[in-house]
């Protein structure tokens, strides 16, 4: 429950209403109070009302009409930019940067402010009664509307220099790597050491599971096609620690899905049922798209996709792309100076009872470094920063496994330049800078 709820929440904030809604809810819960603060004054304390707005109602009326106009109108203002700021952001850096641009909260709070202003108008205005023997004014109602108006044109002001700060390619870039930082943050922790428990759990791999596992198991097949969104591991291990069974799970959070593939295999089949059945499968959230909740791969790909398209021949900007590999590389830093958590998970018991389908550290620097080192090959400059990045790693990783796969991806860069470089120069300088990561990683 804990896994579907969060996801709910990433759902929620990747969309464009939820903020603004909550905020149209709270001005109409203060539109009430004010109008209510404003008949408690006028019957017990009509002195007070010389300290606000005092017009008749006339005034308050042309007021708060003049005031919901606006507000309406700068709203539909700032909803196009918005639009022209994702076409932009699409055509530029790609289509799946536009899920950043509208889980922004500067945005989303910007238009939830226009239009919340407009509904508290609207609310107060609807009590307004100028007939004689039954004259009733709002001024505090009216002053608060005033304030709102003013506070708007400061709101305004922040959201045009927001949306041109936004659609730069540094920001976006830095916005993106402090996403990737986060969910490493997130889903790795900080390394302990390798005290005794720990080399216990190195040891005990595909030896803890049972031999007649292929024979025994039964699949449990996906219910609906889409991209695994998330998994609750805690339910799934709560199921397996009550009914004493053992879980091997296909795929992982990022993967696409089949309707009929099968997600997981159960061990014993015999003590599968339907209902069971049921409750594993709710366990996997599947979706439309990918989310970053448990995907650490889909903010790399963001990332390398920035990067792509900036080496395609119709754009030609490696500036852009060696941004990214910087970007890259020191998120690969905060990574190789984590613990992967293991694909065996064990109860309180020590009894085996979740495989994964776990992410490594070299399935991420591929996914990091192999389209940019493929559509890069031939610019130097591209080239010589994939090789000043994993020489930035080489330093910070002892790891033996780390650092062959970092070496592999020096290796594989290293004879792309040669292929791809005609200048012997530029040749020389690309071998200069292998041969110090080669030196590095050996040590």
């Amino acid at each position: 429950m804990k896994t579907k709820l969060i996801n709910l929440g990433e759902r929620l904030r990747s969309t464009y209403w939820f903020l603004p809604a909550l905020m149209v809810g709270l001005a109409v819960g203060f539109s009430f109070a004010t109008i209510a603060l404003d008949q408690f004054v006028q019957e017990k304390r009509p002195g007070l009302l010389i300290w606000v707005y005092a017009g008749g109602p006339q005034g308050v009326d042309s007021l708060l009409s003049t005031i919901a106009s606006s507000m309406i109108a700068i709203a539909g203002v700032t909803f196009s930019i918005t639009i022209v700021a994702l076409s932009l952001a699409s055509s530029q850096f790609g289509p799946r940067l536009l899920s950043n641009f509208m889980r922004d909260r500067g945005n989303q709070i910007v238009l939830g402010t226009f239009i919340a202003t407009f509904i508290y108008s609207l609310l107060v205005l609807r009590v307004l009664r100028g007939d004689e023997g039954n004259v009733f004014v709002p001024h505090i109602s009216a002053t608060f509307a005033v304030l709102l108006a003013i506070t708007n044109l400061g709101v305004l002001i922040y959201f045009i220099h927001h949306v041109s700060a936004s659609i730069q390619a540094e920001n976006i870039i830095a916005s993106v790597g402090r996403d990737l930082d986060e969910a490493i943050t997130r889903l790795f922790p900080k390394k302990r050491g390798y005290g005794i428990l720990e080399l216990e759990h190195e040891l005990r791999h595909e030896d803890d599971i049972p031999e007649d596992f292929d024979q025994e198991a039964r699949p449990i097949a996906a219910t609906q096609s889409g991209y695994l969104q998330a998994i609750d591991y805690d339910g799934l291990m709560r199921i397996a620690t009550e009914k004493d069974l053992l879980f091997h799970l296909k795929y992982r959070p990022g993967d696409f899905i089949v309707r009929g593939s099968d997600l997981v295999k159960v061990w014993p089949g015999k003590d599968l049922d339907e209902q069971l059945s049921e409750k594993i499968n709710d366990a996997f959230i599947l979706g439309t798209q990918r989310l970053r909740m448990q995907d650490v791969e889909f903010t790399v790909n963001q990332l390398v996709e920035i990067a792509v398209r900036a080496l395609s021949p119709g754009i030609n900007d490696p500036f852009t792309a060696i941004a990214c590999i910087d970007q890259l590389g020191a998120s690969l830093v905060n990574l190789a100076e984590r613990s992967i958590p293991s694909a065996y998970h064990y109860d309180a018991d020590n009894k085996l009872c979740l495989v994964t389908d776990a992410v490594t550290f070299e399935g991420i620097t591929d996914a990091a470094f192999n389209q940019i080192r493929q559509y890069g090959r031939s610019s130097v400059a591209v080239t010589i920063r994939l090789l000043e990045t994993i020489a930035i790693l080489a330093a910070h990783t002892s790891n033996r496994e780390h650092r062959v796969a970092l070496l592999r991806q020096a290796e594989m860069i290293k004879r792309g330049a040669n292929e791809a470089l005609p200048e012997e120069s530029d040749r020389k300088d690309v071998e200069k800078r292998y041969e110090l990561v080669a030196s590095l990683l050996e040590q």
